[in-house]
């Protein structure tokens, strides 16, 4: 019964995956019969240089537990090698049945000492590399009629962070393109999850105490991980909270509003009035997508 999960025949890049999350989601999935793609440029943590020793030690901790693995060094962050990173899938296994995105870089500062550098060489990685990858694994996985995708995103993202309003934006926007995603694989089977982990990594040991670290192992992540790019996950669209044994999800919820029946008459005072109201939660609901969450805001017109 532990082992009915399993991943034979099944394919996966995983990117960033020579070390911390992306190796522990790499090794859980190679011993459960995935094969697969292990791309990490080797660079630093803040995205400076390149080693191609951390993905090809990884493939080597999976062929030595009997499993298939091959390398990539390319970096997401452009769109011609974020292609070579899904062609090596496609040019040693013949296809790509699961996409994790989890490479990540960190560049912390306050909004005024905050480079633009550090601001865009974030987007890269972070967001357009989701993008990118994404984009270059959808075809396949379209025409298989099959896909499971699992995107990084942050708890700075999602609630915000000091020092981080470069990394929480990208974070952010991470969740809100895999909501997008999910819509448009939904007819292809192509199911689009969000991952937030808590999770002591070369990210965070600059920010978090060794005892604190040493309680947030990476491998604690990696079930909601793997299970979200099995056959068995049938969710779509979901964020998806792990760390330190605490799984749970998180979502966007919208309160039910104050209706005003004259939009034209309505004044700052009259949401002066009513802002309790306005910004009350009690009640909240989660949409499907912008087109439930408009037609919520129109319900009160006669059209």
């Amino acid at each position: 019964m532990a082992d009915d999960i399993r991943y034979d025949d099944r394919v996966a890049v995983i990117t960033g995956a020579g070390g911390g999350l992306g190796r522990a989601h790499a090794l859980l999935l190679a011993s459960r019969g995935a094969k697969i793609v292990v791309n990490d440029l080797g660079g630093s943590m803040d995205g400076v240089g390149g080693d191609n020793t951390p993905a090809q030690k990884v493939c080597d901790e999976i062929k030595a537990l009997g499993g298939e693995a091959v390398p990539n060094y390319d970096s997401v962050s452009e769109w011609d090698s974020a292609q070579k990173i899904i062609k090596t899938a496609i040019d040693s296994f013949g296809k790509i049945d699961i996409l994790i995105n989890n490479a990540g870089i960190l560049r912390d500062k306050s909004i005024m000492k905050m480079e633009i550098q550090d601001w865009q060489l974030i987007m890269d990685v972070h967001l357009s590399g989701t993008f990118f990858c994404t984009k270059a694994a959808f075809p396949y996985m379209r025409e298989a009629g099959y896909g499971r995708i699992l995107s990084t995103s942050s708890a700075a993202g999602i609630y915000g962070n000091f020092g981080q309003v470069n990394y929480g934006a990208a974070k952010m926007g991470i969740a809100g393109m895999m909501l997008s995603v999910r819509l448009e694989g939904a007819k292809y089977n192509i199911l689009a999850n969000t991952l937030v982990p808590v999770a002591g990594t070369r990210l965070t040991a600059t920010v978090m105490p060794p005892q604190v670290i040493e309680m947030l192992k990476p491998e604690f992540v990696s079930p909601i991980a793997a299970y979200a790019v099995s056959e068995a996950c049938t969710l779509s669209g979901q964020i998806f909270v792990a760390g330190a044994g605490y799984f749970s999800r998180a979502a966007m919820v919208e309160g039910p509003g104050v209706f005003f029946d004259d939009a034209a008459a309505v004044t700052p005072d009259d949401i002066a009035a009513k802002i309790g109201e306005i910004a009350s939660l009690e009640g909240a609901v989660e949409y499907e997508g912008a087109t439930a969450q408009t037609g919520h805001s129109l319900s009160h017109l006669q059209m």
